[in-house]
């Protein structure tokens, strides 16, 4: 087995750390991973990409080409980054704030959930992150929470471990 993944967005919503989780939660089940990420010059609002590859073997090239999986999290991510989807890719988008119909995705409005559960948008990252683990199986459920718990900050643990739950709940539906 072996994925190209690039979860997109804009800075300040978390994008980044949703890669970090995801490698370290592939890590955790014994797979291969390599992770680049890019953003733009502002700290929050510029654009933001994190690029994955996890395999079953060793990865010799760690430049994703053309992703399997494409997870947007805002409407200019989504134009940025969707002409570069593999033609059978499959694409997650958070409609809370990205309108797409053209091809068929899997959606769920993670930003609408996060303020509903926890009052506030900033864990929409990791609802988003649960509903992508329960629909896509590329990981187990119990290393993601392992890597969200390592990895969140500290004090916030709890309130994210609910948040990946949201979204898992609702990924495996």
């Amino acid at each position: 087995m072996r994925k190209e993944l690039r979860f997109s967005g804009f800075g300040g919503q978390g994008v980044i750390l949703m890669g970090h989780i995801f490698g370290k939660a592939a890590v955790f089940d014994g797979k291969n991973v390599t992770l680049t990420q890019s953003y733009g010059p502002e700290a929050r609002g510029g654009a933001c990409s994190v690029d994955i590859i996890v395999s079953d073997k060793d990865i010799h090239y760690p430049e994703v080409r053309k992703p399997d999986i494409l997870i947007s999290m805002s409407q200019p991510a989504l134009k940025t980054y969707l002409p570069s989807l593999a033609e059978d890719g499959i694409l997650f988008i958070d409609t809370s704030l990205v309108e797409y119909t053209v091809m068929e995705n899997k959606g769920i409005p993670a930003t609408e959930l996060a303020e509903e559960v926890a009052g506030t948008r900033i864990v929409s990252n990791i609802i988003m992150l649960g509903y992508f683990t329960a629909a896509t199986g590329l990981v187990t459920e119990e290393s993601m929470k392992k890597a969200i718990s390592k990895l969140v900050p500290k004090g916030t643990v709890e309130k994210n471990l609910e948040a990946f739950q949201v979204g898992f709940d609702k990924g495996k539906k």
